[in-house]
């Protein structure tokens, strides 16, 4: 059966209102929430980008939501070390309720500190080494480690995590799902890739397949479409534009080629129940049995009454 979960996009809002939000989604039946973890927005309109570990710990406090990072590369911007102890952290604080998604990252966010923005195959090998030492550290035990990407010397996390942590990997490409098989404990996407997520299984990943799927609810269609093309533009930018481009503004010229229409072809708008179910459905259809719906902009009463009204039954 699916489970479904509510997204929290970290580029729209500040770290009060997600918090809030992952409030009333807990409030509207959802049982769980995932968040975007991002140093810049994708696009200058989008206006927001909240450090998500300050941000999980509201959530932490006042729900009793199970909160997945969607996703974090672990690899350049912070060292797995460090985000070793943070989602440790996060885990104690959530009492078990938390799950890291984790990727090989996008220039936007990762080179920030001026470091040389590697190669995909890099990324990858960055990435099986980052989630080596970071279960190695969940441990609780000293370790020291001269690896080929990261070095400890000594290290020890002492609020070691309220129960294991799984970690859902991120893929695009064939090469990338059979490194999430090796290394993951689920698979994590954007979109409804049924050869990627056939790929992990392949090569024998296992746990759930999670999917966030962005969405804008308005009473018509036309408004919805352009609020999710103010905001969310950058989703149409094709091929591996995403994974290369260093600056919103960046996103912004690039989003110029996207028109609404060729975004509400890709994420439903409006009031219409049955576009929603349809694009769900290509989800369930290719094998995810998790996914998290997030609304693109500020009216989240009314997606939530959406959601009860005439979603959920029909799903």
């Amino acid at each position: 059966m699916t489970e479904y979960g509510y997204f929290l996009s970290s580029e729209e809002h500040g770290p009060r209102e997600i918090v809030e939000q992952a409030q009333r989604a807990e409030a509207a039946g959802f049982a769980a929430v995932s968040i975007s973890d991002h140093f810049h927005p994708w696009m200058d309109s989008q206006g927001e980008s909240p450090f998500v570990w300050t941000t999980i710990g509201g959530i932490a406090a006042t729900t009793n939501l199970e909160v997945t990072t969607g996703v974090t590369c672990p690899t350049m911007r912070i060292h797995p070390a460090i985000l070793a102890q943070a989602t440790a952290t996060a885990s104690a604080a959530l009492n078990g309720r938390f799950r890291f998604g984790v990727g090989t990252g996008e220039r936007l966010n990762e080179h920030v500190l001026g470091q040389h923005w590697p190669p995909a195959g890099v990324r990858l090998d960055m990435l099986t080494e980052a989630v080596e030492l970071m279960r190695e550290l969940w441990k609780g035990d000293t370790v020291t480690r001269h690896g080929t990407h990261f070095t400890t010397e000594n290290a020890q996390i002492y609020t070691t995590p309220a129960a294991d942590i799984p970690v859902l990997v991120s893929a695009f490409g064939p090469k990338a799902a059979e490194t999430a098989a090796g290394i993951g404990d689920g698979f994590v996407s954007t979109s409804p890739a049924k050869d990627v997520l056939d790929e992990y299984r392949k090569h024998g990943g296992k746990g759930i397949a999670l999917a966030t799927v962005k969405v804008c609810w308005a009473a018509d269609e036309d408004s919805a479409a352009k609020t999710a093309h103010r905001l969310w533009a950058s989703a149409g930018v094709p091929g591996e534009s995403a994974q290369e481009l260093s600056m919103p503004a960046h996103f912004e010229q690039a989003a110029d080629l996207v028109s609404p229409e060729q975004l509400t072809e890709k994420m439903p708008c409006g009031p219409d129940p049955d576009r929603y179910v349809d694009a769900i459905l290509e989800y369930i259809d290719a094998g995810f049995d998790e996914i998290h719906l997030g609304q693109i902009g500020h009216d989240l009463d009314g997606f939530l009454r959406f959601w009860q009204e005439e979603l959920a039954p029909r799903l």
